[in-house]
């Protein structure tokens, strides 16, 4: 098993926020704005830019696609982002959420 540095596991657990947050909207979606916010709430006092890259990392690992409007990215959840936060399956490069109680 690979050592992951400090900022990668920083950086799983960061997308799983995101997934989570995604998954409890009606719609599936949110703004980056938003997502920033909801990311320093779990501690990941991050730039915009930052949420941005997680973002495009997730649209690469199949769990949201990615929509702009205007000058903002907007995140929606996709079946594969929706089960690994469900537990029925698993992508690599986001943290595994733990069971609920």
């Amino acid at each position: 098993m690979t050592s992951l540095t400090f900022e990668e596991h920083s950086a799983r657990d960061a997308r799983l926020v995101i997934l989570r947050g995604l998954s409890g909207q009606l719609d599936g979606r949110m703004n980056e704005t938003l997502l920033t916010a909801l990311l320093e709430t779990f501690g990941h006092n991050r730039s915009r830019d930052w949420v941005r890259t997680q973002l495009l990392k997730l649209k690469e690992l199949g769990a949201v696609t990615i929509t702009e409007a205007g000058t903002v990215y907007i995140g929606s959840i996709t079946r594969a982002g929706l089960d690994h936060v469900q537990r029925k399956s698993v992508i690599e490069g986001v943290a595994r959420p733990s069971p609920e109680a």
